[in-house]
């Protein structure tokens, strides 16, 4: 069975593939622990041995070196690990406490694949986007249709590759495409739905996924803040900032998009944030475009949206503190500050997703606090303050889907004990490790009755008065405490073994 379908596929076509791959389903439901392990081992081995070809697209599409690529790689090969170390422990049934109400009945968790996963990927980091959720699916033994975004052309054919490659029986399935194709998907009925990517587009998928009733993990992104406190060491957080902001070209979601910097360090910061971004990537003073490791814009279209939010802050008065230079035909923007920034500049109101960053001073917390909250809920926000209090009262008075103090962009990819998403616009549920294998299994509520304690035709009509009135007292009166529980339910259960 192939398991790539052409790019502008028909609808039918699209049709019969998700079928194929529904139909292995629930052969994959019964698969074990380490046949499930074997298959993510050999989609990373796959992955690595396209090495040089990952290379020379991210090279074409973003302009990255070699080394950025394989810290995207490398997390993918990190997540692996950690599913093949645990995936054991997941699956099994996981009992729980008894109740009042189950005394002397066997009570568990049953986890159990969702069936069939599509995960429609972005082009920013198209591999470790669109591989880490995969993992966790085939690791709760789901069937799965994967589609690497358009935007990324060349990755999304390695990705294909890689797929086909590594899963000739089909239960992953790579489907590419544009957006026509991502209808047709859209449209049949899978049981869950990863999507990574803008929040327009998030919310399409979410009412897509209503038509099935499908669950949804949605990434969205959004206006991350970084907050810089007047005790902050202000070469320190420009170091970080700087290379925060400038990761993947600026293209990554949890990248700061602007920096609330108090307002009696708001020059300093400015100053040392630029020397940082010459530092990085102009140390030789020939300008960034002689960098041949300098990050570029993934497509024309994006490099001119980029553009138009710089000119049209530029047109309303804010201030280029550096930057703001184009090369168009490398799809390339040099690293920007704008200050003296306003609501109504288009640069702050829509997310960035470029090298550029917004610098907006403020005089008291609060002011910070009804900043922040008067935007959509970020999916990182972070702080930077040698003052505990300071720190503690930004977490006390925000939220975000992560949250990072003295750094930024280091919370994703680095730990998979730690959930990664977002807060409604920027983000519906979460990844990485558990909580993948989570999001993508069926929870599934088990009880197994018991002998019977007393009359069992106790709960049935026509009901006694004595059961009335305990179920009178037990409304009315105090809680039973859950040890009081746990302690009858071990004297049940010694009863029934020497009763056996």
């Amino acid at each position: 069975m192939s398991t790539v379908v052409e790019i502008r596929s028909t609808q039918s076509a699209v049709r019969a593939t998700f079928e194929r791959v529904a139909a292995l389903a629930p052969a994959l439901a019964q698969t074990t622990a380490e046949q499930r392990i074997e298959k993510i081992r050999r989609l990373v081995q796959v992955m690595l041995a396209h090495r040089d070809e990952i290379y020379q697209a991210v090279r074409l599409e973003r302009g990255l070196a070699p080394i950025d690529t394989d810290g995207e790689l490398l997390m993918v090969k990190f997540e692996a690990e950690h599913i093949a170390a645990n995936l054991k422990q997941w699956m099994p049934d996981k009992p729980v406490d008894p109740s009042l109400m189950t005394l002397g009945k066997r009570c568990y968790v049953h986890y159990e694949p969702k069936g069939v996963v599509l995960h429609l990927a972005t082009w920013n980091a198209p591999y470790v986007i669109g591989f880490l959720p995969v993992l966790g699916a085939l690791a709760a033994g789901n069937a799965v249709i994967l589609k690497p975004s358009e935007l990324a052309p060349h990755s999304s054919a390695v990705v294909a590759r890689i797929v086909a490659e590594a899963f000739p029986g089909g239960e992953l399935t790579v489907v590419e495409g544009g957006a026509e194709t991502a209808q047709q998907l859209l449209a049949c009925p899978f049981n869950h739905i990863f999507y990574v990517g803008n929040t327009q587009i998030g919310k399409l998928v979410m009412k897509a996924a209503a038509d099935h009733c499908a669950s949804v993990t949605l990434e969205m992104g959004g206006k991350n803040p970084s907050i810089v406190g007047a005790s902050a060491d202000i070469a320190d957080t420009a170091m970080k900032t700087a290379w925060g902001r400038m990761c993947n070209g600026g293209q990554a979601c949890i990248a700061p998009d602007y920096a609330l910097v108090h307002a009696s360090i708001e020059q300093p910061f400015i100053e040392a944030l630029a020397r940082e971004f010459t530092a990085q990537y102009n140390a030789d003073g020939k300008g960034f475009a002689a960098n041949p490791d300098y990050p570029v814009i993934i497509n024309e279209r994006h490099f001119n949206r980029i553009r138009a939010l710089i000119e049209d802050a530029r047109s309303k008065g804010a201030r280029i503190v550096c930057g703001g230079e184009y090369l168009p035909e490398r799809r390339l923007i040099t690293p920007t500050i704008i200050a003296n920034v306003s609501g109504d500049m288009k640069v702050m109101q829509e997310e960035i997703f470029g090298p550029v960053l917004c610098v907006v001073p403020y005089k008291t917390r609060e002011e910070v606090t009804r900043y922040v909250a008067g935007r959509d809920k970020p999916l990182s926000l972070y702080i930077f303050s040698k003052d505990q209090a300071e720190i503690d009262y930004h977490i006390a008075h925000s939220t975000s889907g992560s949250t990072v103090v003295n750094h930024n962009v280091i919370q994703s990819g680095t730990n998979p004990y730690l959930p990664f998403g977002g807060v409604n616009t920027s983000g519906i549920g979460r990844m990485v490790g558990w909580h993948t294998f989570n999001e993508c299994s069926n929870a599934r509520a088990i009880v197994v009755d018991g002998p019977a304690l007393g009359d069992p035709r106790m709960i049935v009509a026509p009901l006694s008065d004595k059961y009335k009135k305990q179920i009178a007292d037990l409304l009315t009166g105090k809680p039973v405490p859950q040890g009081i529980v746990k302690l009858i339910q071990g004297v049940l259960k010694l009863k029934g073994l020497f009763s056996k």
